[in-house]
């Protein structure tokens, strides 16, 4: 948490609370949202020595019929729990950001999210054969 009346903003924290107050309502909604992600995926992550996940199914989460992006993310986030976040950071911030920044529908977003992440669990599935 930022001391915001305690001293002076750096720049990317003024940036940041500038480009929030700039937001409508709901990008506002969608960018705490991607940042409370962002938090929990460090929260996630096992320690080094910690042994490896044994290859597991993924739990089926039906996608309902008018999804989120961010609400996706965390549906294919619990569905793939044996996946890494770090791995997925920077492919799930880039659908993220065409969604947000491009106007990437968000079904089409979401379809994109689905694919990210079996192509990811096919990869560890891979690597836990081998």
């Amino acid at each position: 948490m930022f001391p915001i009346n305690q001293q002076p903003l750096a720049g990317p924290q003024k940036k940041l609370l500038e480009l929030y107050a700039g937001l409508s309502e709901q990008d506002r909604g969608a960018l705490m949202a991607f940042a409370e992600f962002l938090a929990r995926r460090a929260d996630a992550e096992a320690p080094a020595d910690a042994p490896d996940p044994v290859v597991e199914n993924p739990k089926e989460i039906v996608r309902p019929e008018s999804e989120t992006v961010i609400a996706a993310i965390r549906r294919l986030s619990e569905s793939y729990y044996m996946l890494e976040r770090k791995d997925l950071l920077n492919e799930t911030s880039s659908v993220m950001a065409q969604h947000v920044m491009n106007g990437l529908p968000s079904a089409a977003a979401v379809d994109r999210l689905e694919e990210l992440f079996r192509e990811h669990y096919a990869r560890y599935c891979e690597q836990r054969e081998s």
